[in-house]
């Protein structure tokens, strides 16, 4: 045998190191897929972690993220703001059917609550001139008028 042995990681000599490339950079994800999988090993979900596991998850939470943001956004902009705050969470994820399905158990710190009236709370529509009840009865049932 020759007096060479193999440096690091089977390189021979010290020659220039490659640039190394990311499982995110991979599959062209912008959610950590090195962190994800070991966050699944360290959480002892299951006894062993398949490699495509971290992927998909990653995936599936960089979707729900861009949309949730999107519609969050567009709430932002409508309430002519430039920040998202939690008040414009909540109410991307409440108009949402989806999204309000998937996190309906789920409160916002600082959300507040959709803006609704319910429909007996509403005033009474203006009655047509030409109806057959007197107006005195119809009188009788509203309330006083406060002072």
């Amino acid at each position: 045998m020759e007096g060479t042995k193999k440096g690091f990681g089977g390189r021979k000599g010290g020659g220039p190191k490659k640039k190394s490339v990311t499982r995110s950079v991979k599959a062209g994800l912008q959610f950590p897929v090195g962190r994800i999988g070991r966050f699944l090993k360290k959480g002892r979900y299951a006894q062993r972690v398949g490699s495509g596991a971290p992927v998909y998850l990653a995936a599936v939470l960089e979707y729900l993220a861009a949309e949730v943001l999107e519609l969050a956004g567009n709430a932002a902009r409508d309430n002519k703001k430039s920040r998202i705050v939690p008040r414009h969470l909540l109410l991307a994820i409440r108009n949402d059917e989806e999204l309000g399905k998937l996190l309906n158990g789920v409160t916002i710190a600082h959300g507040g609550v959709l803006p609704n009236i319910h429909s007996v709370l509403l005033p009474k529509k203006s009655e047509k001139v030409g109806s057959d009840e007197p107006k005195s009865t119809s009188r009788a049932t509203k309330s006083p008028k406060k002072a």
